[in-house]
């Protein structure tokens, strides 16, 4: 992910002020990036009104968003910010914001979390999920920010099956949150948290000997590739971070530990249909603190 010059933050109009907004203006200073905000006014969750009653009524929401956020891009522009913004009726959410995605073409993409319940969950699948599985361009995705310019960003990595590792997936992981972290002048970290248990219950789990072997052979195979990674990109000793754990509570934990204000991960990290590194990245940003941004293989 080179630069980017075109951010596009995705909101709607409970979330005026957000983290996510903030993040957004803060990103485009840093890289001195064209933002643009779209707004979507979804229908009314509610049987009581009339149709057309409720037609009125998001039209008048719409209009009010309009002139609410003309004023709110003038201030910004006055401040030296290219910020322009659009508000929209919307139907379909998860197919208007992938469309308008597809037309704009922004090199960033940026939304604050919406939380859902478990519940929710296990009927339908959340937006988010959604927007990470699909959107063509890098997805920065926020919970909540310490301040609005990340001082501190790690590039998650998984070195561990080179044979079936997209090619370069590893790399623009550390290129993305490398070249972040000159724009904003953060500390950039990089972290492997890998996971014995899956093997060791390959192999019948045969006691604590063999349990304590298999976790020193395994360190010893995966620590090498990890540090040929740093090398590669000049990663200081004191930023590289290489965690045994399973990979959802060991990030999450890491983030919360180090402050760390943006993870850099990916989205789908291994070729088999059945093995994706976004089940990690889909489960993450709803327990890790800060954002996360999640690229797709090749954006």
């Amino acid at each position: 992910m080179s630069q980017p010059r075109k951010l596009l933050f995705l909101t709607h109009p409970e979330q005026h002020d957000s983290p996510g907004l903030q993040r957004a203006l803060a990103l485009a200073s840093a890289c001195n990036a064209a933002l643009h905000v779209l707004v979507y006014v979804g229908p009314f969750a509610t049987f009581l009104l009339d149709r057309k009653v409720m037609e009125q009524a998001r039209e008048s929401l719409v209009q009010a968003q309009r002139k609410a956020w003309e004023g709110e891009c003038a201030a910004l522009r006055g401040r030296g910010l290219e910020v322009t913004a659009s508000v929209v009726a919307a139907d379909n959410l998860r197919e208007e914001m992938l469309q308008d995605i597809r037309e704009l073409q922004p090199d960033m993409v940026i939304k604050d979390v919406r939380h859902e319940s478990a519940l929710k969950r296990s009927f339908v699948t959340p937006l988010d999920w959604h927007l990470l599985r699909e959107c063509p361009a890098p997805l920065l995705l926020v919970n909540d920010i310490r301040q609005p310019m990340p001082r501190k960003i790690v590039a998650a990595v998984d070195p561990s099956d080179p044979q079936t590792q997209l090619s370069d997936i590893n790399d623009r992981i550390i290129a993305a949150a490398n070249g972040l972290a000159l724009q904003c002048d953060a500390e950039l970290h990089l972290l492997f948290v890998y996971d014995c248990m899956p093997a060791y219950m390959a192999n019948g789990g045969e006691g604590g000997v063999a349990w304590v072997d298999l976790v020193e052979e395994m360190r010893g195979a995966l620590h090498k590739p990890f540090v040929a990674l740093a090398d590669k990109y000049g990663v200081p000793e004191e930023r590289r971070h290489f965690l045994m754990g399973t990979a959802v509570r060991g990030i999450a934990n890491f983030v919360q530990q180090n402050a760390i204000d943006v993870t850099v991960m990916g989205r789908i990290h291994r070729r088999a249909v059945d093995r994706l590194i976004g089940s990690t990245t889909e489960h993450l940003i709803e327990h890790v603190q800060g954002s996360v941004l999640a690229l797709q293989p090749g954006a």
